[in-house]
């Protein structure tokens, strides 16, 4: 099977941290998602620099990537230029490199759900065909 959506560095932090405000709505969101979530490179090295930073654990963050429920897509080079545009495009936003492999992974491998608690940002982007996101957890 496919997977289904994308997810994002709050969503991650949300999942691993039981004291955070996100955390129900994320875990209950993730439990019924169709696993693997994708995310990017960026994506996860802010997930651990954060988690690192504030937590003082990366050791979930692994473990949930290790299992294969979240799977890290690789971006080329050739694609830099994409995520450029996409910074430029949205820079009354703005939108971070993070945000930007996102809409970018969506737009590539025809994704438009995610799992996210950066709701206004991804209430903004859209993807071809001026496309939504749909995001989870629900409000």
């Amino acid at each position: 099977m496919p997977p289904a959506g994308l997810i994002d560095t709050g969503a991650i932090l949300a999942l691993i941290n039981r004291r955070d405000s996100w955390h129900a709505a994320c875990l209950e969101a993730y439990e019924q998602a169709q696993l693997p979530l994708l995310t990017s490179e960026a994506v996860l090295t802010e997930t651990l620099h954060l988690s690192q930073r504030h937590l003082r654990q990366i050791r979930p963050v692994w473990t949930l990537v290790r299992s294969g429920a979240i799977q890290m897509l690789t971006i080329d080079n050739e694609e830099l230029p994409f995520i450029q545009k996409l910074m430029e495009d949205y820079a009354d936003c703005p939108m971070d490199f993070a945000d930007a492999t996102l809409v970018h992974l969506a737009a590539r491998e025809g994704i438009s759900t995610i799992l996210t608690i950066d709701r206004d940002d991804f209430s903004t982007y859209r993807l071809p065909g001026r496309k939504k996101f749909t995001i989870f957890p629900q409000p």
